[in-house]
């Protein structure tokens, strides 16, 4: 098998890059009057996790359809062992100008290989810098304020809760992740110190992304010692729990995007990351010259990049009142009244 991995990502290149060659001719040319062909990697999960991987390629489209751009892209087979490899292919293509990881567990092999290729550009989605090392200057990571969002989250939760216990599933235990659960249990406890928060994660590994029945195990498990909403950051083992939500008639409250039409009736909100804005504005970036390597792009609350969902399918179950409470405390976040600290910790 590892003999076929070249042969089998060349043929995924191929069969991606055909399409969007195809459409070349129909795209707008971009500010700059240059076309800029983009590679992309998948997390782990791939397409039709309906939520990061998703909206990251909805990011391109969205990139194509208003600058003309090309894009290729590779999803990596089973626990993403594959991934660095993918990376390389993509950076060896004279024809790609800008290279993205979506996930976390990139930050390592595209730190790496953005060196060995210092003539592109690279992006890295949720990347994780190491302490005292210098990011190359061809690298840009893409950040988002995931422990902001889930501080409301949590405020949302805390409010709606009937049970007064909650719960909290996690992908990948990790200190991404555990910036969604310090986060919300923040949150919960800012309106309702009295709300019991139970945690649990899937795995140590990056397959805990990617493992639906897992998810749905550990939802049912934290419904039936009563929770009422649980907030799952888990990638597609995220759909487990929805699906748990759903059969329980219990809550959810989803992220990256917003997964109501999963479970209608049955997700409180969805802790919305605007990968796909966020890879829009990379690309934008890469086009008009203000790419900035060796550096992160935070894209928070203020622009709402990172946000929670509240509109006509989801209002009733949160009522106008708590609303309003967590605009509120939105407002105080942005504003720096209120600090969410690295240990979710309130100011």
């Amino acid at each position: 098998m590892k003999h076929l991995l070249p042969y089998l990502l060349t043929f995924f290149l191929l069969l991606s890059g055909c399409s969007g060659k195809t459409d070349e001719k129909q795209g707008k040319e971009s500010s700059s009057g240059d076309k800029l062909q983009v590679g992309l990697v998948f997390d782990i999960g791939g397409r039709g996790d309906k939520s990061f991987n998703d909206s990251a390629y909805n990011g391109l489209e969205m990139a194509k359809k208003k600058h003309g751009i090309t894009f290729l892209y590779v999803e990596p087979q089973g626990e993403g062992a594959d991934r660095e490899a993918a990376l390389r292919q993509m950076a060896s293509d004279p024809d790609i100008d800008l290279v993205i990881g979506v996930g976390l567990l990139f930050s390592d092999d595209i730190t790496r290989i953005a060196a060995e290729f210092p003539d592109k550009k690279f992006a890295c989605i949720d990347y994780i810098s190491k302490p005292g090392a210098a990011i190359p200057p061809n690298l840009q990571g893409i950040v988002f304020e995931e422990k902001k969002g889930s501080y409301l989250a949590g405020v949302l939760a805390g409010l709606a809760s009937k049970t007064k216990t909650v719960g909290f599933i996690g992908g990948m235990e990790s200190s991404v992740i555990k910036k969604f659960e310090t986060g919300f249990i923040a949150g919960v406890h800012a309106v309702d110190p009295g709300v019991k928060v139970i945690s649990g994660y899937i795995g140590m590994t990056g397959s805990a992304f990617a493992n639906p029945s897992k998810g749905k195990e550990l939802a049912l498990g934290q419904f039936a010692r009563g929770a009422d909403i649980i907030y799952e950051a888990a990638g597609a083992s995220g759909l487990g729990v929805i699906e748990a939500a759903r059969e329980t008639r219990k809550l959810v409250i989803c992220t990256d995007r917003d997964q109501e039409p999963d479970a209608p009736g049955f997700v409180l909100s969805s802790m919305i990351k605007a990968v796909d804005r966020a890879v829009l504005k990379t690309v934008e970036r890469a086009l008009d010259g203000s790419f900035k390597g060796g550096s992160v792009a935070v894209f928070g609350l203020a622009d709402r990049y990172t946000d929670y969902v509240y509109n006509e399918k989801n209002s009733a179950l949160i009522g106008a009142a708590n609303h309003e409470k967590v605009e509120t405390l939105r407002n105080k976040i942005v504003s720096g009244e209120i600090s969410v600290d690295e240990n979710g910790t309130v100011q």
